[in-house]
């Protein structure tokens, strides 16, 4: 049970990282007007526009990374306390 906690954490993050990504770009389409700056645009883009694209990508990124971890001990802890009980 311990393993599919632990797939389950890693498809949760998966799912949270991609949702995040989406949000992310969708929010930097609405408030710059612009697409967010890829690799694969042919647009060209400033550098305080890329690095700003990067910084707040990667905030997020961080953020969920951590939110999924957490969540993935809590439910290890809580499956121990119970296989405990039991």
């Amino acid at each position: 049970m311990n393993l599919f906690i632990k797939l389950l954490g890693t498809g949760v993050s998966l799912l949270a990282g991609y949702v995040g990504t989406k949000v992310v770009d969708t929010v930097w389409e609405k408030s710059t007007g612009n697409k967010p700056p890829k690799d694969h645009d042919d647009v060209p883009t400033t550098l305080r526009s890329a690095l700003t694209f990067a910084l707040i990508s990667a905030s997020v990124s961080a953020v969920i990374q951590v939110l999924a971890n957490r969540g993935t001990q809590r439910a290890i802890t809580r499956y121990a306390k119970t296989q405990d009980v039991v």
